[in-house]
């Protein structure tokens, strides 16, 4: 492909419109996928997503890797379903008719042998030279393995002497036979990989095949996992809100140590809300994915933002203890006078974050989401901080003094005594 700067259409663009043509292309089934540095689930197939089924049983795993196959396709928002199983190999059985072959005094064994001789590369004499050795291998000539006729032109001696023909024998019928047996620990296994449609999320499609699954009917032999990138894209997803909550937690530990209060680092902590808001209605707006990069943005939000509240909740605090000031007072000192350095920290930030977000060029699609969650979060929580972190200090901080006054009634602001 030409360079991202010579071109408009990314990769995934272009796979769709050869998608549509070479489909009419009658002989060949074409499958696409963009190509990658990195291969986060580290496993390669036709196509980008990867469902795997492993059975102990052979038989039950290819009749379920079917019926998979075919539901698989009919869930919106997926393309290109395929799968590694190749079991349409041709296998020739061959029955021996023991009825026939004991009326020409013929033993089975003497079949099996046979058959052997015939096609089993049989190693019937070893030649030793003085620098090597030569296995001398029993068959028949090449011309004769070509198809199942050939046993026609296999003959066996009778208990009279007489020569009968194999097939006279034998019954043989032409089945379908597994070329590769692929397995996954030990067992043996059917990769179905998938592509998603122009616009459909990985989220979307996760679900909807693990509802497929529950409601299926498989038996509990056959067990259904992701792997490759789907499954790199599950362990993210299962760490993402223990990561977030953690952060949080740690940072209200620290913030409480701080300031020696359990309320105060609430009040730091309600600037976060907004930003989570700005940075997801931001990526609605431009039609981006939630992608692990866009939660590593909104993470970093979580440091960037809280400064706002510090930087209030800091002054109101410590002008409140020299000079005496009311809470009112105090942190409306502390939002006229800390107004500028949040404004040029916010924009420093904001700024960094436009590179990010304007970028083209190679690798700029992994980049923006990131770029997209810093601007858009900062904007909003930019835009609120000033006029909802002071009423949450005021409520807060109220509260604070209602608790810790002595019989004192919460919710009435009022003591036992007066009442």
């Amino acid at each position: 492909m030409k360079p991202r700067e010579q071109r408009d259409a990314t990769a995934d663009g272009v796979i769709n419109r050869l998608r549509t043509r070479l489909a009419a292309v009658e002989g060949v089934t074409l499958y696409m996928q963009a190509a990658q540095d990195i291969t986060v689930g580290a496993r390669l197939a036709k196509t980008q997503f990867q469902y795997t089924l492993t059975d102990s049983d052979l038989n039950e795993l290819n009749h379920w890797s079917a019926i998979f196959v075919d539901k698989l396709k009919g869930i919106q928002g997926i393309t290109d379903v395929t799968t590694d199983q190749e079991d349409a190999g041709p296998r020739l059985n061959v029955t021996v008719n023991r009825e026939v072959a004991s009326s020409f005094g013929i033993l089975p064994s003497a079949i099996d042998n046979t058959l052997d001789d015939a096609f089993g590369q049989r190693i019937v004499s070893t030649i030793f030279t003085s620098l090597n050795q030569y296995h001398v291998v029993l068959e028949v000539l090449p011309r004769f393995q070509t198809g199942p006729t050939v046993l026609q032109d296999i003959y066996l001696n009778s208990s009279n002497g007489r020569q009968v023909p194999l097939s006279t024998l034998t019954k043989s019928a032409i089945t379908a036979a597994p070329i590769v047996i692929n397995h996954q620990g030990m067992f043996p296994s059917t990769t179905i990989s998938f592509n998603l449609k122009p616009g459909a999320a990985l989220g979307d499609a996760v679900p909807a095949i693990q509802q497929l699954e529950s409601t299926s009917g498989k038996p509990l032999s056959l067990v259904a996992t992701f792997q490759g990138n789907a499954n790199a894209f599950q362990a993210a997803l299962s760490g993402e809100l223990i990561l977030v909550l953690a952060a949080l937690i740690v940072i209200y530990i620290i913030l409480g140590v701080l300031y020696e209060s359990f309320i105060h680092p609430i009040t730091i902590l309600s600037t976060l809300p907004s930003a989570g808001i700005g940075a997801l209605l931001l990526l609605i707006a431009v039609h981006m994915d939630l992608s692990v990069i866009a939660v590593i943005g909104i993470i970093l939000l979580i440091g960037i933002v809280k400064k706002n509240g510090i930087m209030l909740v800091d002054f109101a605090l410590e002008v409140e203890r020299r000079e005496g000031l009311s809470s009112d007072e105090s942190i409306y000192q502390a939002c006229v006078l800390r107004f500028r350095p949040i404004l040029m920290t916010t924009m420093a930030a904001l700024l960094g974050g436009v590179p990010l977000m304007l970028g083209s060029g190679t690798g700029s699609e992994i980049r923006q989401p990131l770029g997209y969650t810093i601007v858009g979060g900062l904007i909003l929580s930019q835009l609120l901080t000033l006029f909802t972190t002071p009423v949450v200090y005021l409520y807060l901080d109220r509260l604070q003094r209602l608790l810790a006054r002595p019989g004192g009634v919460p919710g009435t602001g009022l003591n036992s005594s007066t009442t």
